[in-house]
């Protein structure tokens, strides 16, 4: 992927740091297109979509913030640690769903367990008097 995709905007960020909080922009926001990328296949911007949840705008920008630490730096390499990982788990196909069906047994199981709890039930009907 190139890092020429990715848009970073510093923002200032609330939390420990002291004077540094008032002067310094240390948060980073991280900007990703995913939409109109043309280095990833449509298969994974699909997976990366439903992965990115609330993350994701509208128009089909994901955007990711940090604000982890004190410094510019290493909220920019935390940033870009995960998308890398969003990325990594997006490129991850799902394993498709093999169709099982339950043993003879366990069916059977299954009825008498029904049976039973049919009749616990039915022992506790009230018996009309004549």
């Amino acid at each position: 992927m190139d890092e020429a995709e990715l848009e970073f905007d510093f923002v200032r960020a609330s939390g420990p740091g002291g004077q540094n909080v008032n002067k310094v922009s240390t948060a980073v926001k991280l900007k990703f297109d995913v939409a109109e990328s043309p280095s990833l296949p449509e298969d994974i911007k699909s997976r990366l979509v439903r992965l990115a949840g609330k993350r994701l705008s509208e128009n089909g920008v994901l955007t990711i913030d940090a604000r982890r630490f004190r410094s510019q730096e290493r909220n920019r390499e935390d940033a870009i640690a995960r998308f890398s990982a969003l990325i990594l788990k997006a490129s991850i196909p799902p394993t498709p769903r093999r169709a099982t069906k339950p043993s003879k047994a366990a069916v059977q199981r299954r009825l008498d367990q029904k049976r039973r709890r049919s009749h616990t039930k039915e022992q506790r009907k009230d018996v009309p008097s004549e």
